[in-house]
């Protein structure tokens, strides 16, 4: 797929709020400090389209971008590290949940886990969730750069076996590096197959 344009829509406080569902959407979210910023710009080839923070916590709010006219990518809250107090992370938590549930033209989930580290109790939590509600999602392993080829195999089998204790089949995902663009085609071949099959909301069966 070219990205011939990427530009922001706006940002909401709820799903209620977010631009029309005229196109297929796609959500990116991780734990705070996954490089998400870095992923969608890479995704973009736009390195100054999502804000890129040394400060965890810094998307508060269901950021939209329109990429080629054609399709929607949202910038999801990260989750983990942001120091907030516990009743603002409780209302992102909210705003997202009722985001990802009940926002009509949502086709994927990107699940952003950061590759060097072991699985973590609440990204499995969120990918549980994820399933129990049968939202589709696709796991985006970051920061695959980081790591020499032994320890990523030995870490992403890890994973395989974390998720095998609750997924069969394991949760489809793909290995990322913003900065040696690892992924990048693959992630957006799928949106590119993805919106090729995608129907409008407004046309009936």
């Amino acid at each position: 797929m070219l990205i011939r344009q990427a530009e922001f829509i706006k940002s909401s406080p709820s799903y209620k709020d977010c631009p029309p569902s005229t196109f297929p959407e796609y959500a990116f979210i991780g734990r705070s400090n996954v490089g998400k910023s870095s992923l969608i710009n890479l995704l973009t080839n736009n390195r100054k389209l999502a804000k890129i923070s040394s400060t965890p916590g810094k998307t508060q709010l269901l950021n939209h971008f329109l990429i080629n006219d054609s399709w929607y990518l949202t910038d999801l809250p990260g989750f983990g590290f942001a120091k907030v107090p516990v009743h603002i992370k409780k209302k992102w938590e909210r705003m997202i949940r009722d985001y990802l549930e009940n926002r009509e033209n949502l086709v994927c989930t990107f699940m952003l886990i950061d590759i060097r580290h072991e699985p973590l109790n609440n990204d499995m939590l969120f990918l549980d969730w994820l399933g129990v509600k049968q939202l589709p999602f696709y796991i985006l392993f970051t920061k695959s750069d980081k790591l020499g080829k032994n320890k990523l195999l030995s870490n992403l089998a890890a994973y395989e076996k974390a998720f095998s204790e609750k997924w069969d089949p394991l949760p489809p995902y793909l290995v990322t590096s913003s900065h040696t663009r690892a992924g990048r085609e693959e992630v957006l071949g799928l949106i590119e197959q993805w919106n090729a099959s995608y129907r409008p909301l407004n046309l009936e069966s």
